[in-house]
């Protein structure tokens, strides 16, 4: 009887995720993403951020930001990682310690990005002011 519950609650919970994950794509589906924030599709292509560069400053400040932005998805998605680490440890005190420690690396991880960005547009400011 148990199994089944639990059973039933681990296909809620995949059915929960899953609604989670799409409905807010959706609701962006119509807006433009572009606003505060380079657009993936115009990094790379004809046209994107990489083949606009103007001179080698813009060029190094480009790469480097392309460089922030997966390594700020890695770490959100290490903050899933250890989100689903801690709630499926069931009593395991073993795997929520290693739940808990990868949350904790996974937002240092995201301040250190932060700081990053900041100390990366102050600097491509100040250089960019200059030149």
């Amino acid at each position: 009887m148990i199994k089944i519950i639990r059973s039933k609650l681990q296909k809620f919970y995949y059915a929960a995720l899953a609604l989670g994950l799409f409905f807010p794509a959706a609701a962006f589906a119509q807006t433009d993403l572009r606003r505060g924030m380079m657009d993936i599709r115009g990094v790379f292509g004809y046209g994107g951020q990489l083949a606009n560069s103007q001179d080698l400053t813009d060029l190094i400040a480009n790469i480097i930001r392309i460089l922030l932005l997966v390594s700020g998805a890695l770490a959100v998605l290490f903050v899933v990682i250890s989100g689903y680490q801690y709630i499926t440890a069931h009593g395991n005190e073993e795997q929520a310690e290693r739940g808990k420690k990868t949350l904790i690396n996974a937002l240092i991880g995201i301040v250190i990005i932060i700081l990053a960005w900041v100390v990366v547009n102050v600097v491509i400011g100040t250089v960019g002011s200059s030149i």
